[in-house]
């Protein structure tokens, strides 16, 4: 019962949470009023600005903010033991997380849509907008080439997630056309959509000729190899959905995705409902509730700061803040919706890595292949192929069909240690991701469905949330890019073209190019995530600031705005300078030790000029 309870008061908590501090949010501090004009209707354009139904736009939203963040990020969070991990998500999201996401997207609908920086430049000076501009434009090139490495990692290793992923885009294409051209019911469309998409995921979970798998040309040419060749068909799908009217490609295809992920969530949640009744799952007795000890053992950097960098998407945000004030503030239809889309898709989120948690603790539990002594016997990936299998079919050890080290199956604690209790240098985000899958799938396996059916359900998840979040951050890139060469006045990058191609030749450098010299082709996006991580916190923490010298330009109280912005300013910088000092000087990173600088001086630089806004205004207000 461990499992369900701990499940049931988080999501009751985010509940309760939405209805009493986020209505508090919206009508003490934001003062909403239904009667405001947003950009949506004032500048329709029906390319970027489209009025859009609540339902359609909180989808897009939710989709683009999660990507993979919300995953990655607790799955390895939990070295460190549950309990940290779960506080962090539930109390962040709700007064941090929340806050930033819904304070986002307010400033940007009272600002015309624009983008963050830009608002910055307003709020604060104009220096302060050159500076955030180019922050921003390095975390999004860094969002796009991870999460594309990720997506890319995902298709190789689960070539069941690839047929559902790349169906959803004509299918969300044809959604668009009938609902913005034709007029057909958003329910029939929708329900139509699922059942086409729904077919789709059973024949490549169940039957193998409809997985699809990259061919592997690395023989003859280095760079060719599986994992290259999918980032780049993903960066190509990212341009035309970065261009194209956000009515026909992004926004219905991140609805369509959504209705996936709202069914595999509930999937997952019917599942550990049965498991903790039953008492099948045990949190407790699968993963340890704290283990910072033993963590550092393992090589893992102190739990304070590096917690609330690790679970970042899961608890707060800096991209979010880019989603906001980049695609949803131009979609959404009218100001009351603002905390629905803002506060809400936050705390959905949350959840999201809640689950996630519990996966990865109590999901794993009931039992995984140990796949490293399989591996000793008949090869990795065969001995996966081979457990599943036995595992579906429930089939002992002793069975004449299989050897023992092919369907050794480990439950509860000894399974979390396969998984945890080895160096922190050793976790990689591919990894980590499988076990989320595995967890997940475990939960699904428990109303009934088959095990590689459960797993395949989960990669399309996670293919669909990091494929919403690269096309979107590529889109959030161009604008910022036009923005920038508005202000530096560079006429071709005003272009939606251009811009968008330059932001992709960006990403592409840092996705394309090796981790280390041994490393393969298509990895070196993956060595950046360390700083991404503080970097994104710093982000989010600079918006909150923002928002609090908009609160008090407006004399409304700014204290539930700079007490978290002061929180997410000064860890991320402990742990970045942490990062720099013990970390990528020790290992001669030196690329990263230069971009961890350059991110510490640009935002001690915003810092500043915050400071230099707040006293402009509490000298304007002594006069």
């Amino acid at each position: 019962m461990s499992t369900l309870l701990i499940a049931l008061v988080s999501f009751f908590g985010f509940i309760v949470a939405y209805n009493t501090y986020g209505k508090f949010l919206a009508r003490k501090i934001f003062q909403l009023s239904s009667d405001e004009v947003v950009p949506s209707v004032e500048l329709q354009d029906n390319i970027d600005f489209v009025p859009t139904n609540r339902y359609v736009i909180f989808g897009h939203h939710f989709t683009a903010i999660a990507g993979t963040g919300p995953i990655v990020g607790p799955t390895i969070a939990v070295i460190w033991g549950w309990l940290p991990a779960l506080l962090w998500v539930v109390f962040g999201s709700i007064f941090i997380g929340a806050v930033h996401d819904f304070t986002a997207l307010v400033l940007s609908l009272r600002n015309k849509g624009r983008s963050l920086g830009d608002i910055a430049g307003t709020v604060l000076s104009p220096s302060a907008k050159l500076l955030f501009l180019i922050l921003l434009t390095f975390i999004l090139a860094v969002v796009v080439a991870v999460f594309g490495n990720v997506i890319a990692s995902t298709f190789k290793d689960y070539p069941q997630s690839v047929m559902p992923t790349v169906i959803s885009i004509p299918t969300a294409m044809i959604l668009g056309i009938v609902i913005y051209r034709y007029g057909v019911s958003l329910l029939w469309a929708s329900v139509v959509s699922i059942v086409i998409l729904g077919i789709t995921v059973f024949f490549s979970a169940s039957y193998p000729g409809f997985s699809f798998h990259m061919p592997n040309w690395e023989s003859t040419h280095a760079s060719l190899n599986p994992t290259m060749l999918w980032t780049w068909t993903l960066f190509i799908y990212c341009y035309f959905a970065s261009v194209l009217p956000v009515w026909l490609l992004l926004q219905p295809r991140d609805y369509v995705n959504s209705l996936i992920l709202y069914i595999a969530l509930g999937l997952m949640v019917l599942g550990l409902v049965l498991v903790g009744i039953t008492g099948a799952a045990d949190l407790f007795g699968s993963a340890p509730p704290l283990r910072v000890s033993e963590a550092r053992q393992l090589g893992a950097p102190p739990i304070l700061p590096f917690l609330f960098i690790t679970v970042a998407c899961g608890a707060v945000s800096g991209f979010h803040a880019l989603v906001c004030s980049g695609t949803s503030s131009k979609q959404v239809a009218t100001m009351k919706d603002a905390s629905f889309v803002g506060y809400g898709g936050m705390l959905l989120e949350a959840a999201l890595a809640v689950l996630v948690i519990l996966s990865c603790t109590a999901g794993i539990g009931l039992g995984i292949p140990n796949i490293q002594s399989a591996a000793e016997a008949t090869g990795s990936q065969k001995a996966m192929v081979e457990t599943i299998d036995d595992l579906e079919n429930e089939k002992s050890p002793a069975s004449e069909h299989s050897s023992p080290q092919a369907v050794e199956t480990v439950k509860g604690r000894e399974a979390w240690n396969l998984r945890y209790k080895r160096s922190w240098a050793s976790m990689n985000l591919g990894e980590q991701v499988g076990t989320f899958i595995e967890g997940g799938a475990n939960f699904i396996h428990a109303i009934g469905i088959p095990i590689r059916f459960g797993q395949g359900i989960i990669a399309i998840l996670i293919a669909c949330f990091a494929a919403t979040t690269i096309d979107a951050a590529l889109r959030l890139m161009r604008y910022v890019l036009q923005e920038l060469g508005g202000m530096l006045h560079i006429a071709p990058m005003k272009n939606r073209y251009i811009a968008t191609a330059v932001g992709l030749a960006i990403a592409v450098t840092l996705a394309l190019c090796k981790a280390s010299p041994t490393a393969p082709y298509g990895t070196g996006g993956l060595i950046l995530w360390p700083v991404f991580g503080a970097g994104n916190q710093v982000v989010a923490g600079l918006t909150l600031l923002v928002g609090g010298v908009y609160l008090m330009r407006r004399k409304v109280r700014s204290v539930y705005l700079f007490l978290p912005a002061v929180v997410m300013v000064v860890i991320p910088l402990w742990a970045m300078s942490y990062n720099i000092l013990y970390i990528f000087l020790a290992k001669e990173q030196y690329l990263l030790t230069v971009i961890g600088v350059l991110i510490i001086l640009l935002a001690l630089w915003l810092v500043i000029e915050t400071f230099r806004a707040i006293r402009r205004l509490v000298a304007m207000d002594k006069e």
